[in-house]
């Protein structure tokens, strides 16, 4: 099992220099690579550039330029001509999928923010003075930068990756480790509806509020961003707005995270079983289509955008993504059993007698069956109904 690790690091002037300078480094790397597939592309013959040639380019590329490629990580620079041939890779897959391609775009110096060393000990070194008490990562052309180990690393630690944030630096580790000890056994099924007015609901008709967190500081954002925009270009009034507004981001996606890890650690610890809905949230957050109006070439009809925009702004608040991909690792982890189901109707199903009809939800809190006159909460019979369909799916025998 591979677990992953989040570390702040603590380094000096000098390191802090050294690492923004790696990263400049890495992104000059990556973008003379692509333009070198670029021009091979464009050449008369066609010529296919991959992966494996432009890695045997290095031994002269870094001996050309020993000050600004040499003094790196030879198995880093591999790791970073490697992330362009997945970029490329996934631009033919999307291609051939019919989506929208996405051709692999030239990087500012301030879009490349991560650097991978694919194996502890090569370039890099994690925990590199273990009788210090201060845990300390060595990077080559770095130096030892100390580190905030908030947590015990469980296992053998397999990758290792700088990353910045903003102002601040992290390391983030990969560990390989055995299966860890499963929870006990609480003998309890759940079933959980997502929404917006309440996060989720379950079906023993407890709730969970929705926090809102963009929205709690939607207006600190709003005014943060009207100031970046009296900014003059390339000043570094600007720059200190956009790192302004970029924190503001930054801690509303740290306090979803927060917030999608308790709520999914409270329901592991509970329940055996988790049945829960199958949203496809990238299609519920579309835009609606434009009307045209026939009798007036140019003219466009009312299609609701304003309406749905707002609602996409609150199914993106609510983090339904983040909280599903944190519950389905946690209950691996746990050895609890998890199971999607399809979202269709269950909230207009009648737990009861099981009549199905739009009529059944008169409001967005209200369920009031229209054929035996059962009342309950909307959500609650969502949940309900999940749950049912979760269990039939794990008692279906395949074929």
């Amino acid at each position: 099992m591979i677990r992953a690790y989040k570390f702040l690091m603590r380094p000096t002037v000098g390191q802090t220099q050294a690492l923004a300078e790696m990263l400049r480094d890495h992104c000059s790397l990556y973008n003379g690579a692509l333009q070198e597939r670029r021009d091979a592309y464009r050449h008369p013959s066609k010529t296919s550039v991959k992966y494996g040639m432009q890695s045997a380019q290095l031994k002269d590329i870094r001996a050309f330029d020993p000050e600004r490629q040499g003094r790196w990580s030879f198995s880093s620079q591999q790791a970073t001509l490697r992330r362009l041939d997945k970029a490329f890779a996934a631009f033919f897959r999307r291609v051939k999928s019919g989506e929208t391609p996405g051709y692999p775009r030239f990087r500012g110096v301030n879009w490349f923010d991560t650097v991978e060393f694919p194996k502890d000990g090569d370039g890099c070194r994690w925990d590199s003075t273990p009788h210090d008490p201060v845990t300390r990562v060595r990077f080559q052309g770095v130096g030892h930068v100390k580190v905030n180990q908030h947590r015990a690393v469980v296992g053998k630690v397999r990758t290792v990756s700088v990353k910045r944030e903003g102002r601040k630096w992290f390391v983030v580790l990969t560990a390989e480790q055995d299966q860890p000890e499963q929870l006990p056994a609480t003998g309890s099924v759940v079933g959980i509806d997502l929404g917006i007015a309440n996060f989720l609901a379950d079906s023993n008709g407890e709730f969970v509020p929705n926090p809102r967190h963009a929205r709690t500081v939607a207006a600190k954002i709003e005014a943060a961003q009207r100031a970046l925009a009296r900014c003059k270009r390339r000043s570094n009034r600007r720059r200190k707005a956009v790192a302004k507004v970029a924190d503001l981001h930054r801690k509303v996606r740290r306090q979803r995270l927060d917030h999608a890890h308790k709520t999914a650690l409270g329901l592991v610890r509970a329940h055996d079983f988790i049945a829960h809905e199958d949203l496809k949230i990238r299609n519920m957050s579309k835009a609606p289509k434009p009307k045209p109006d026939p009798d007036q070439p140019g003219v466009f009809l009312p299609n609701g955008s304003a309406s749905k925009a707002g609602l996409n702004r609150s199914i993106a608040d609510a983090g339904w993504g983040v909280f599903l991909a944190v519950l389905h690792a946690k209950a691996e982890s746990a050895g609890r059993e998890l199971i999607a189901v399809d979202p269709r109707n269950t909230s207009r199903t009648c737990p009861e007698c099981g009549h199905v009809a739009k009529e059944n939800r008169p409001a967005q809190e209200k369920f009031h069956c229209q054929r035996c006159g059962h009342h309950a909460h909307a959500d609650t019979v969502g949940a309900l109904n999940v749950l049912r369909a979760g269990l039939v799916r794990r008692e279906a025998v395949p074929a």
